[in-house]
């Protein structure tokens, strides 16, 4: 196989695997990714949101209103600029965020122990900080 079938085979398997475990998730997508972007970036606006996730301010701004209504982030006033509110994760809305998170790796975790020999499970285990490398050199970070 060369790298751009290996590539593309990493690039579609990782997609699957990704997909299939979100749907483990009892929130919508946008709320979930919203939330995480709060967790592991801090305060940010739904402008920041919307350019991160890659999606239009309007889509944002929906979930944004909806964890509001449900008191999973707060907003307060942007310190420098007046006209944008910053949204932060609540207590509230951490919790949740935790629990989505922990039903994704149970299920996920459950299924590696049914399907993966220990041996697979090493293979598995070591082939982690290689994908690791390769997001921080495609996120450039």
């Amino acid at each position: 196989m060369d790298e751009n079938q290996l590539a593309e085979e990493l690039r579609l398997t990782i997609g699957r695997l990704v997909r299939t475990v979100r749907t483990a998730d009892t929130m919508p997508p946008g709320e979930s990714a919203v939330l995480g972007y709060l967790d592991r970036g801090g305060p940010l606006t739904t402008a920041d949101i919307a350019h991160r996730r890659g999606v239009s301010h309007q889509s944002a701004a929906k979930a944004v209103k909806e964890l509001l209504t449900q008191g999973l982030v707060r907003t307060e006033a942007h310190p420098s600029d007046g006209r944008k509110l910053l949204l932060h994760l609540t207590p509230t809305g951490s919790g949740r965020l935790a629990e989505e998170r922990r039903r994704r790796a149970d299920w996920l975790g459950t299924a590696i122990d049914d399907v993966l020999s220990s041996d697979e499970r090493k293979t598995l285990e070591a082939a982690l900080p290689l994908l690791s490398r390769l997001t921080t050199h495609l996120s450039g970070k």
